[in-house]
């Protein structure tokens, strides 16, 4: 069961996590992001980042970097969003029908 929010021990995030520094070549920043390197390598390379070699399933990015490859992700899904079945009605108005 969980509780609420004023019930809750306040714990201190900051003291027992482990501060990761970014997986791209070069950067010393803190991460803000780990996220599955199944689903976001082939994102961050095409993106032009060359990440270093790990022998962890997850990437750690700053914020500079995830934005970065997070817009490129974004630009080729779009690309591929499936189209609804009601598309091409919407180009004519309603009540009129050509045929």
């Amino acid at each position: 069961m969980k509780l609420p929010k004023e019930i809750r021990d306040k714990r201190d995030m900051g003291i027992n996590t482990k501060t990761r520094k970014c997986s791209v070549k070069g950067c010393q920043e803190n991460a803000i992001r780990s996220l599955s390197e199944n689903a976001w390598k082939k994102y961050i390379e095409k993106a032009g980042l060359k990440l270093k070699d790990s022998t962890n399933r997850r990437i750690y990015l700053c914020k500079q970097h995830y934005s970065q490859s997070n817009k490129f992700r974004k630009s080729l899904e779009k690309n591929f969003q499936k189209k609804g079945f009601l598309d091409d009605s919407l180009s004519h108005k309603k009540g009129k029908w050509e045929i």
